[in-house]
Formats: structure tokens, C-alpha cells, sequence
């Protein structure tokens, strides 16, 4: 017997309509460019405006693009592993060129390897949800982390690590687990901008 459809996941929440996606991610990112911190965040990471403008607008469309890589388990109840542009690409993009701009690939990887083992060990599956993790412990570790091995270039470390080691960590260090989630597609990336994947990125910047 077919099971009946479910919402489909996103890498650390639920995807919801499109419509509705896009207006939450409007109304957070005028929230937080009206509290400067979205500015402060790229500046501390020594990014310029257009760069800064480009990386936001190509979050915010981006987040509703799931790029299908393959398809897990028979026909009738298949799951169809994708990736979100907003979400996983434009972060992992922005990560992998803070790390090369800064010569910090052994303290990178070193980083990033702390985070994706705190956030694989925290991540749980949700059935019809996705991968969840606590907000606050993957950044606060890789604060902590950059702040140990690169203390001058603090926030461009925290936020790869925080980033890559949570995507790495959570979504990919759990796909063995995807029919768990008993939903007809799983997006590495999930919800796009403001999926915890991004959101860690950019704490860990603050704290750092």
C-alpha cells in the first residue's frame, strides 16, 4: 500500500509554499539589514557591498531552487535527495572562499571537523520534518574553535567552520537516515537562506 504524501524536508526545518518562504525571508532579511547586523556580519567578514548585495539576492531566489541529485528506495516510495541553492551552495561557496582569502585551510578543516562531529552527535531526524540540531551549540563551537586556532581571523573561520561543519555534520553526516524521514523529497540546504545552515554561519561570526 502507497503511504500518503508528506511535507517535504528540508535540511535542518520543514519546507513550506514557495509564496510563503519568500515572504518570510523578505521580512528576515529587512529585519536584520534595518539592525545592521546582516552588514556588520559582512564586514567583519571583509566583504564588499556588491559582493554582500549579490550573495543576498542570490540567497533569497536561491532558496526556493532544489537542485535533484538522486532518488532513494523503490518507486512507490521513493525520496528524492536534492540540494538547495540558497541554502547549501551559496554558503558552501562563500565558506570555501574565506578559507583560500585567508590561508586557512589546515585551521579549516581542523574547524570544520570539530563543528560537523557536535552537530552530528545533536542531529536527530524528524519524521515529515527534516535533520533537527540545537541552534546555539554548533556556533558557540565554532567560535570557540576559530578563536583557538586563528584568533586574527576569527570570524571568517568561525563562519566557514559553522557552515560547512554543520552541513557537514547534520545533513550529509545523516543521509543514511533519509527514510526516516518518510517525506518525498529531502533537501540538503532545507529552508534556504535563513536555514539553520546560514544562521550558523552568521552567529558564529557575531561571537567570534
Amino acid at each position: 500500500m502507497d503511504r500518503p504524501p508528506s511535507p517535504p524536508a528540508g535540511g535542518l526545518r520543514a519546507r513550506g509554499p514557495a509564496a510563503l518562504l519568500l515572504g518570510v525571508l523578505l521580512a528576515a532579511l529587512i529585519a536584520l539589514i534595518e539592525l545592521g547586523v546582516l552588514e556588520f556580519t559582512y564586514e567583519r567578514l571583509g566583504i564588499g557591498h556588491r559582493l554582500f548585495g549579490g550573495l543576498l539576492l542570490l540567497s533569497l531566489v536561491g532558496s526556493v531552487v532544489n537542485v535533484p541529485v538522486t532518488a532513494v528506495g523503490a518507486p512507490p516510495q521513493q525520496t528524492i535527495l536534492a540540494v538547495n541553492l540558497g541554502g547549501a551552495v551559496v554558503p558552501t561557496l562563500l565558506a570555501l572562499y574565506l578559507l583560500l582569502e585567508h590561508r586557512l585551510l589546515l585551521q579549516g578543516a581542523i574547524a570544520v571537523g570539530v563543528v560537523a562531529t557536535v552537530s552530528f552527535l545533536l542531529a536527530r531526524p524528524v519524521p515529515g520534518v527534516g535533520i533537527a540540531v540545537p541552534v546555539l551549540l554548533p556556533p558557540v563551537a565554532a567560535a570557540v574553535t576559530a578563536l583557538a586556532l586563528a584568533p586574527d581571523a576569527a570570524p571568517a573561520l568561525a563562519y566557514a567552520a559553522g557552515s560547512l561543519g554543520t552541513l557537514v555534520g547534520a545533513d550529509l553526516g545523516h543521509l543514511g537516515r533519509i527514510r526516516d524521514l518518510r517525506s518525498p523529497m529531502v533537501s540538503i540546504g532545507g529552508a534556504g537562506t535563513f536555514d539553520g545552515i546560514f544562521l550558523t554561519g552568521i552567529f558564529a561570526v557575531l561571537l567570534a
